[in-house]
């Protein structure tokens, strides 16, 4: 599918009139058939017929149940610094999702390229110094992980990785896209039934967030020259024309983003993880080039004096912190789970 045509198509899981137009009613079906198929896993999970491996150290799962653009990596960044201020050795655990094949589990080095390990993977060991492990067995980059003195594990975008036990679920949400049409892939956006959020430990909304739900806001707006690290405030792009590179998977955000901050954007949406080369930033002119945090670590290395990364902090409220703290120092499950008790699994998982 060209990327043209992905986007209409994700574009029309927030428009319910759009499900009784072409193609959409084509694709109910497997929409029923993928909803049934997770259905069916989960409870074989719940029921103790497929194993589930249990490590001896907590593990934080953070993920989704809509396709991206949640803000799932800028929210694993804060919570892995934050339990390094809490005192804790966290490390990573990702599926590496577009790294190439190799030895694993692989233990992110910063000066790795994105091909090797994944961009995620790349920019959360840069941006945290927090060890990160690429392997698509979690429980087997876990045990890696423990072996080299990691004592809390996060589990990144594995919340339907169900062969690791996991001691607290973090669930993301985009506070302006929500759930979409409610539909199950590939009808609508959801990898799980929109039911799934009331047996997560913790709700954190990208925007502002309903009762019982954690806002997650982005503050403190930079930009990155990408060849020396220098910062720049927005205004000093206030007022200008800038091309705007977006390799993720919801890109307008990004857009809007930098129109907030007052520039006057041309848009290059790229798809989620698309490998990005030299020509991808030349566009013939002397404009500035501004992009992701996790499209720079894939340009980093042959980008020109005039391509930058918009840079952020994530601030969410203290009480969220301190209930989370709270709920890792328990060391113990909610009981509104009490059916995803722990099976001892075998050593490859």
């Amino acid at each position: 599918m060209s990327g043209f045509a992905r986007r209409l198509l994700e574009r029309s899981w927030q428009r319910r009139w759009c499900l009784w137009l072409p193609p959409l009613p084509l694709l109910l079906l497997p929409a029923a058939l993928f909803g049934a198929a997770v259905t069916l896993r989960r409870g074989l999970y719940r029921h103790g017929l497929l194993p589930r491996a249990r490590l001896s150290v907590p593990v934080i799962v953070v993920g989704n149940i809509s396709v991206g653009g949640n803000g799932k990596t800028p929210f694993t960044q804060w919570l892995v610094q934050r339990l390094q201020d809490y005192g804790y050795r966290p490390a990573v655990l990702s599926r590496g999702y577009g790294a190439r094949n190799g030895p694993r589990p692989l233990r992110v080095e910063a000066s790795l390229g994105a091909d090797a390990c994944g961009d995620e993977p790349l920019l959360l060991a840069q941006s945290t110094g927090a060890p990160v492990y690429v392997d698509a067995k979690r429980a087997r980059a876990g045990r890696r992980a423990i072996a080299d003195g990691a004592n809390v594990l996060v589990c990144d975008d594995g919340l339907q990785h169900y062969r690791l036990r996991r001691d607290i679920e973090i669930v993301l949400v985009d506070g302006k896209r929500r759930f979409g049409n409610g539909l199950p892939l590939p009808a609508g956006p959801l990898r799980e039934p929109r039911s799934r959020l009331a047996e997560a430990d913790f709700v954190v909304v990208k925007g502002e967030g309903m009762a019982g739900e954690a806002s997650m806001q982005f503050v403190n707006y930079r930009l990155r020259r990408l060849q020396n690290g220098a910062l720049f405030e927005p205004a000093t792009f206030a007022g200008r024309t800038v091309h705007a590179i977006a390799g993720i998977a919801a890109p307008d955000g990004f857009f809007d983003s930098l129109r907030r901050l007052g520039m006057t954007v041309i848009e290059h949406p790229q798809p989620d993880h698309a490998v990005l080369r030299a020509q991808s930033l030349d566009f013939g002119d002397d404009l500035a080039v501004v992009m992701t945090g996790k499209d720079a670590v894939k340009c980093r290395p042959f980008a020109h004096s005039r391509c930058f990364s918009l840079d952020f902090d994530v601030q969410l409220d203290d009480a969220f912190a301190a209930r989370l703290l709270e709920k890792l120092e328990r060391g113990q499950k909610t009981a509104r789970r009490p059916g995803l008790s722990a099976v001892q699994g075998p050593a490859g998982l």
